[in-house]
Parts: structure tokens; sequence; C-alpha cells
């Protein structure tokens, strides 16, 4: 087992990484900006290295930076959180080259599955069901008049290296395609510093279901069932949960033996999510995430299965213990991502929280690093907490998730937390009758 982990992150998810550590009685290094100095995660962590100021490329995005403090620190492993490096296969590499092990898949796998086009081709040839589209990156729009009059449309313009919905467009029409090519490609080049783009048709009701994978890299994966995040703006998920209302016993079982079939076959290492859109009964991979996702708590709520100890566990070579029929499955879990925004306009809302009350109470968590008397800082992602509950059924859950966002009072700046308690008055929620497009529909 490691002696001491560095976590490569900020916030909320660095402090849920600081608590697997400390039970297992490993010691923590948070690296933060010069805008974090006073955050949760450093002050708990047992020891701390300032990396660089507030701008994410010259701290959290700073490999020399992080490395240094690895060796100053003695830190025998990095773990990256979500977000930031996760995802960096150069940086899990850098590691390795000073070894230092990088808690997560191995960069091969990282690399592969980051590149979209690369990640569908594998998902093909593994026997994941996929989404029709073009079979590799679009060079000009002739070939891709020619693909989309193919597949029918309308036809979603993705960006190769893209995520949390940059560098997508849709063309309803033919004479939409050029104008969705061209600002798909912008958004790419911005974002991605790369403007490669492919073609996918586009579904017009679909649900997104993500299924949970653990692997140990030596043939042994396992599947933890799946989580539904249909409701999302901008494709930036806002509520997930598990088990997915959509889906019975027989597809949640057919499509976890064919994830985790996928995933021994690849000899896949550490945690993972496979997603997928869900349209009359059929599955169609999107892509998968060879990380910590921010919605690994619902299934940890089921399952009562620690994620990150896992993941831990795994990177230091521990072999997988847990097998399929391990696995239970026990009631409901919902998880609502508290933004500083603006409930309506979704504006950032940065600035010093003047109350800070979290609720409590039989199956009520929250994984948050906010207290009352500390700064939002305007540099990073607006996600300053996360509100989980959990229950016997969906409809206690629900019930549950009402009253606990009943008590829970932010002061001092806006929250998502008002919006969270208007989606639950609403009949399709309740209902879950919801399609990765109602939210959007809802606030129009």
């Amino acid at each position: 087992m490691f002696d001491k982990i560095l976590i490569a992150n900020r916030g909320e998810i660095a402090l849920r990484i600081e608590r697997a550590c400390k039970e297992l009685g490993i010691a923590t290094v948070a690296v933060h900006s010069t805008a974090d100095a006073d955050a949760m995660h450093v002050r708990l962590a047992d020891e701390s290295v300032c990396i660089g100021g507030p701008p994410a490329k010259d701290s959290y995005l700073n490999i020399p930076q992080i490395v240094s403090a690895c060796e100053i620190t003695g830190a025998d492993a990095v773990h990256p959180g979500y977000g930031f490096l996760a995802e960096n296969a150069r940086f899990a590499e850098i590691l390795e080259e000073h070894e230092i092990t990088f808690i997560g898949p191995s960069a091969e796998h990282v690399r592969l599955m980051g590149n979209k086009i690369e990640a569908k081709e594998t998902a093909k040839t593994l026997g994941l069901p996929l989404v029709p589209g073009s079979e590799g990156s679009i060079t000009n729009l002739e070939q891709a008049k020619k693909i989309a009059a193919d597949i029918g449309y309308p036809i979603l313009v993705k960006a190769a290296a893209g995520g949390g919905g940059r560098g997508m467009k849709v063309a309803h029409v033919e004479e939409e395609l050029d104008a969705a090519l061209a600002t798909a490609r912008i958004e790419a080049k911005t974002a991605f510093a790369d403007d490669t783009v492919y073609l996918e048709k586009y579904l017009a009701h679909p649900r997104h279901i993500e299924v949970q994978v653990l692997g140990d890299g030596e043939g042994n994966a396992i599947h933890l069932g799946e989580r539904d995040c249909s409701i999302q703006r901008r494709h930036q998920k806002l509520w997930e949960e598990a088990p997915s209302p959509a889906l019975n016993d027989g597809e949640r079982a057919k499509i976890g033996e064919t994830v985790a079939k996928a995933m021994r076959e690849l000899r896949y290492r550490g945690v993972g999510t496979v997603e997928f859109l869900y349209e009359g009964g059929e599955f169609y991979f999107i892509e998968m995430n060879t990380r910590l996702q921010v919605e690994h708590t619902v299934t940890e709520m089921i399952t009562g299965i620690d994620l990150v100890i896992e993941q831990i566990r795994i990177a230091a070579g521990a072999p997988l213990t847990l097998k399929q029929g391990d696995i239970r499955f026990n009631g409901h879990a919902i998880e609502c991502r508290i933004n500083a925004e603006d409930p309506r306009t979704f504006r950032p809302s940065p600035g010093k929280i003047t109350h800070f009350h979290p609720p409590g109470g039989l199956g009520v968590r929250v994984d948050s690093g906010a207290y009352a008397g500390y700064t939002i800082p305007p540099y990073y992602d607006s996600l300053i907490g996360k509100l989980i509950v959990h229950a016997r059924t969906r409809n206690e859950c629900l019930m549950r998730l009402k009253r606990a966002l009943g008590e829970f009072v932010v002061d001092g700046i806006d929250t998502t937390i008002p919006l969270f308690k208007a989606l639950i008055a609403e009949p399709d929620i309740a209902d879950g009758q919801y399609d990765i497009h109602w939210l959007e529909n809802y606030l129009a």
C-alpha cells in the first residue's frame, strides 16, 4: 500500500479522496493555488503545497509543479480526482517516469478512450452497441453531406477530443450542416486544441445511462450497476440517480454484463464509466470516462462499496477481490449538484458564503468543501457540493430529497438549490418520465 498520496485536485473531490486515504491509514498531500489557500481540502490534509496562481494552467494543470510537489513531500502516488489532469495520458506517463503511481488506468487506456473516434472503434471491437455515425473524422463538407444523408437527419457534429458538452452542434437539415461543422470545429479548437470532429445520428428522446465498472488490469472486471444522468443542461449533468427508473432488471443485467465483459477483454484497470444513450429499448455507446465520476456517490449508496478505496487498492497492485455475485443493489439514491449559480440564468455566482448549514438525518450525505466564511473563487467550476440521498424506494428517496433540500442553507451566494426544489414538484420527475432534453424544455 502507498505511504503518501498527493491529491492533484481541489474542492469536494479532493476532500472525498482525503477521507478514503485516512480510512486506509495513508498520509495525504493537498496541492493548491493561491486562490485556494483557505480551502477545506488544504486545511484537512496532512501536508499542503502551493503550486501556482489562480488560473488552472498555472496550478492544477501545471504538471512540473505537481511532480515537484511529489518529490518535495515524498508522495509515492497521485490521485487526480476528476477534471483537470484526470484524463491526461501524458501526465500519467510522466508520473510513471518519476516512479510515482498514477491512481487510474494505464496511460494507453486513458489515451485510447480520450479520443472519441478511437473509443468508438474500440467499443465496436469489444461488442458494445454504437450510435450510427461516421467511421472516422470529417475532413470536408461534401464528405459530411454524403455520410449525413446515409445516416439520416438530424445529425450531431461532435468534437473527437470533446467533453462537457463543448464542440457539439446539431444539424436538423442539410442546409444547417456547414454552420454546425464550422462552429463545432471552432469550439473544439478553443477548448481542446484539436478541431477534429465526427458525425453521429441525433437521437430525439434518449436517456443518458452510464455503467460503473471496476477492473484490476489482470482481466478481472465487474459492473456496479447503472446511473441515470438524463437531467442535464447543455450536456452538463445536474441530477443523477441509481438505479435508472427507465430500465427493468433484465435490461439492467444485460447491459451491465456486456460492459463488464468488454472491460475484461480490454484488461481495464481501476474505476471507469461507460456511457450510453438509451432510446426505444436500445443502448448506444457514446464514450468512456477513465476516471472517477462526479456522480459516483449514488453507486456507493446503493452498493455500499467505497469506489475510491477500491481505486487506491487496485492502483497499489491488489487484485480485484469483489466478484459480480458479491454485488447487491439496495434501494435508490439521487444526487443533486449544488452549483454556485443563479438558478434561473445559471450565471456563476462566486463570492463569500455567509451562512452554511448542510442537511442531515438518515440516508442523507453532503460532499462539499464549503463552509461559512469561505469565499468561492471565480476561477474554477461552479460545483460547490453534492447532496446525495438514499432510501428503500424511489418515492421515499424523493420525499427524503425534498426534506433535505428544505434544510439546506447557503447564504451570500446564489445556488441551484431552488431549481431542485422546483423539480421535485414536477410530475414527470416524480414519475421518472424524462429524457436528456427534458430540463432544457422545462427551463424554456
